[in-house]
């Protein structure tokens, strides 16, 4: 049972994640703003925080057992993650929206696309994996809807039943291999998830002994509700602010497929003498532990103990001593990436470094890829 002192710690544990709240503040600032403040929220997520992550040390600490037990049993940090299902569909209103105004300049359409983007990606797409892996149904749901604004719902699917048992693998869309360079890995992940996640439901239906081709399967359910959201939109709004809609979602799905991308960059599972792959470690994810990326993207880059048990929630999440640590936040590493031989300088090392040591003799090995 948690202690009196443990509880006396929660108002912090909880509040401090309300910096997570500053982008969609942005965001609205965004829609409503004009010239340089319709791109707040880039501003913001790719300039401000991966800079002063520059001059701010990590913080490796985990929570104490009982500290544990405390948050779980605090709803508020769930309640968090609820409040955005809301927001993102009101942002995304507001977008719609001002988009369409006529008297708005291209440019200032432009960064609201942008920033609307970002609101796909680094928050709805983000918060939906959290609730994805979620044991209630409804929650799961909650984490559909919101990735029905960036038109990626099989994600779910592919991330849930295929990523989590082949990462670090061949056969993982979402693990970069070490060579690989983030432009040609945007697109082999893209169509590896959708061609994933339908053969991953087919199997599923087949298993079952339900075709294909019936409303049980989720991948048609969430390609009926996506083809709805875009066939509104064009009615409601024109065919100029649906095209403005799909860029942002494209962004939000780049965003994702950046973060995969940074998460596994090179860390590939070696095959056991019986030809299969070894269990997933600590080792196979990279991690960072700079605060104030933790907390915007609700501890998504203490992603080790993420894939160590899925359905561990986000304020829980520890900093194992054996994960892989990258120099800076995971904004500031996603910026890198656009930059191969620069991001190579930087990660290539470090690989070879994990490859030498003794803890991961054996278990680690890095895929070289011709860019």
């Amino acid at each position: 049972m948690p202690t009196r002192s443990d509880r006396r710690i929660l108002p912090w544990r909880w509040a401090r994640y309300l910096i997570a709240f500053i982008g969609p503040l942005l965001a609205v600032t965004a829609m409503t703003g004009t010239g340089l403040t319709c791109w707040s929220l880039p501003i913001y997520g790719f300039v401000l925080i991966p800079l002063t992550e520059l001059f701010l040390s990590p913080r490796h600490n985990n929570l104490s057992e009982a500290e544990e037990h405390a948050l779980l049993s605090d709803g508020r940090f769930d309640r968090m993650l609820y409040l955005f299902v809301p927001i993102q569909y009101g942002i995304l209103l507001l977008f719609l929206v001002q988009v369409g105004r006529t008297e708005v300049p291209l440019l200032d359409r432009i960064g609201m696309t942008a920033s609307m983007g970002m609101m796909c990606g680094v928050y709805g797409i983000n918060i939906a994996h959290e609730l994805g892996h979620r044991r209630h149904r409804w929650e799961r749901d909650l984490g559909r809807a919101l990735l029905v604004t960036s038109m990626y719902v099989h994600f779910i699917i592919e991330h849930n039943r295929g990523h989590h048992r082949q990462v670090g693998t061949s056969q993982d869309p979402a693990s970069a291999r070490a060579g690989e360079w983030l432009w040609t890995f945007w697109v082999r992940a893209i169509a590896g998830s959708f061609r994933g996640a339908w053969r991953l439901e087919a199997q599923s239906l087949a298993n079952g002994g339900v075709p294909v081709l019936s409303w049980r399967n989720e991948m048609l359910r969430g390609l009926a509700v996506e083809l709805s959201l875009v066939l509104a939109i064009g009615f409601l709004f024109g065919p100029q602010v649906l095209g403005f809609f799909l860029v942002a979602a494209l962004i939000g799905v780049l965003l994702l497929e950046t973060v995969n991308y940074v998460e596994h960059y090179g860390l590939h599972r070696a095959r056991r003498d019986d030809g299969r792959y070894v269990k997933v470690e600590h080792i196979h994810s990279w991690n960072s532990d700079h605060l104030l990326g933790r907390l915007t993207l609700f501890e998504l880059s203490r992603h080790s103990d993420h894939h160590a048990k899925a359905s561990t929630k986000y304020q829980v999440l520890r900093s194992p001593e054996d994960a892989p640590q990258l120099p800076t936040g995971y904004p500031g590493m996603m910026l890198l990436a656009l930059l191969p031989p620069l991001w190579q300088r930087v990660m290539h090392p470090r690989i070879e470094r994990l490859l030498g040591s003794p803890s991961a003799a054996g278990r680690l090995e890095a895929l070289a890829v011709a860019s």
